[in-house]
């Protein structure tokens, strides 16, 4: 069985770290920043998302447990974003911790979060899945999720300031 326990004040830091780190190697890889730009975008969306912590409001952040044979396993997190007035929410992060991957455990997290969300009036997931992440378009196809569209980017030349059409 799969349950959600808050994150508490104690264990926000070790998500922090966590999260700050992948997601920084997001932006390198989708968006082409170095990778002190993306340590010092993802720390400031981080710092913007959760001005009080793990206890900021707008935002849910749960501990993603593994409960079987009366023990409990952490398996990751969950970090999303409830929008009360179109009874959906929107999925920020959803991360298995390495060991736990391959097992069922990410079909199983979406299901009781589906169940959960269910339970408390909201209609409908949302999110966005990375471009190379295979694996996470796998559970989201196999819980039936669809796509809804496609983010798309392209990088500007900036080293041609002056106006002049760049033509290399």
């Amino acid at each position: 069985m799969i349950d959600f326990t808050p994150m508490t004040d104690a264990a926000f830091p070790a998500w922090q770290r966590y999260f700050i780190a992948e997601y920084a190697q997001e932006i390198v890889e989708n968006y082409r920043l170095s990778e002190e730009k993306a340590l010092r975008q993802a720390a400031l969306d981080v710092e913007h998302s959760f001005p009080d912590g793990a206890h900021t409001r707008t935002q849910v952040l749960v501990n993603l447990m593994h409960r079987a044979d009366g023990g409990e396993q952490h398996i990751g997190y969950l970090w999303y974003t409830p929008n009360e007035a179109m009874r959906s929410v929107y999925i920020c992060d959803f991360y298995l911790f390495p060991d736990c991957r391959g097992q069922g455990f990410g079909k199983a997290a979406m299901r009781a979060l589906e169940q959960r969300l269910a339970q408390q009036g909201f209609s409908e997931i949302k999110l966005r899945v990375a471009a190379h992440n295979d694996r996470a378009r796998r559970v989201y196809d196999a819980c039936g999720f669809e796509v809804t569209g496609i983010n798309m980017n392209k990088v500007l030349d900036t080293t041609h300031s002056d106006g002049e059409e760049n033509n290399a």
